[in-house]
């Protein structure tokens, strides 16, 4: 019997978060994959480092590489230590990734890493998210309407 997948991904330590993606894109679908890291990309991970601003994921060979993302380098990680741009590649199912690769080759639809995190297994995780690009005119409407909510929480909190 196959074990349950949570509802919710389990994120114990957050790492990095990319809070532009939700601004920029259109959030379909989130999935949760591992990350081939090594040793002291670990370690440097653990100290809370590394940066996914301007990273992305893509299919090559039937493999998911994430680009792009940041992790300097070790304090203490003399000769055995990491090239900090390199690109990592992520674990996920074949079935995953036959639906990344048909969406982004025929609906035009883009791979953004949300987060990295630690999981309470204390794996390092990465959160991609299957978006579509938004247009200015979008994203005037997404602050429109954060400012409104913003603004509607104020006035209800103020008059009780």
């Amino acid at each position: 019997m196959a074990r349950p997948t949570p509802a919710a991904f389990d994120k114990v330590k957050i790492v990095a978060q990319n809070r532009r993606a939700r601004f920029d894109y259109f959030i379909d679908d989130v999935f949760e994959a591992g990350i081939v890291l090594t040793g002291t990309e670990v370690k440097s991970l653990r100290f809370g480092d590394g940066s996914i601003a301007e990273s992305y994921a893509e299919v090559k060979n039937g493999e998911v590489w994430l680009v792009n993302s940041n992790v300097p380098e070790f304090s203490h990680g003399n000769r055995f230590n990491h090239e900090p741009k390199r690109p990592r590649k992520l674990l996920l199912k074949e079935r995953e990734i036959a639906k990344f690769h048909g969406a982004v080759e025929r609906k035009g639809m883009t791979l953004v890493p949300l987060s990295v995190y630690f999981n309470g297994r204390g794996r390092a995780k990465v959160e991609l998210a299957l978006a579509k690009g938004k247009n200015n005119a979008d994203k005037r409407a997404t602050t429109k309407d954060r400012d409104w909510q913003r603004d509607k929480a104020r006035i209800m909190r103020e008059n009780g």
